[in-house]
């Protein structure tokens, strides 16, 4: 009795997930690959002035951001600033397209010399030196990276 009770719970529970299973069937990691992708922009933030890039190549992204930022400089009389470009590299390293400027808190009479710097910093900062295993995983995907200038003589400020 209880074997013939456990077949006619197992009949029922089938019978009522049948309805779901064209929705459940339709769907497949394999055929929408965005369920398996990392988010769509890499972000972070770095402070400005870095010290030089190591020589080593960057093999995650923490070694990759201040090796990106090692070559900026701050415009003559920046008192204190942040600026956000987004750009995408190559697997080699290098850029891929032109980096655009997102974003700069600057007073206005400095705002051009700012933007100026920040992609003259990271034209003289690519190609970067990169993994193999790093630059196929950032290959192409966006990159926002945010420059934080606390001014000079703020270098041990928290």
């Amino acid at each position: 009795m209880g074997g013939r009770l456990i077949r006619a719970a197992g009949a029922g529970l089938a019978l009522a997930l049948l309805p779901a299973w064209p929705a459940a069937a339709q769907f497949s990691v394999y055929d929408n690959p965005s369920v398996l992708s990392l988010p769509t922009t890499l972000r972070a933030t770095v402070r400005v002035p870095v010290a030089s890039a190591p020589e080593v190549p960057a093999d995650t992204l923490a070694a990759l951001y201040p090796r990106l930022a090692a070559c900026w400089r701050p415009p003559a009389g920046l008192k204190d600033a942040a600026v956000t470009a987004r750009f995408a590299l190559r697997r080699d390293g290098s850029l891929q397209g032109t980096p655009r400027i997102t974003f700069a808190r600057v007073p206005p009479k400095q705002r051009t010399a700012l933007v100026a710097e920040t992609l003259a910093s990271l034209a003289r900062c690519t190609p970067a030196r990169l993994t193999a295993g790093l630059g196929g995983a950032i290959a192409g995907r966006p990159i926002a990276l945010r420059f934080v200038y606390p001014g000079p003589n703020q270098g041990d400020r928290p």
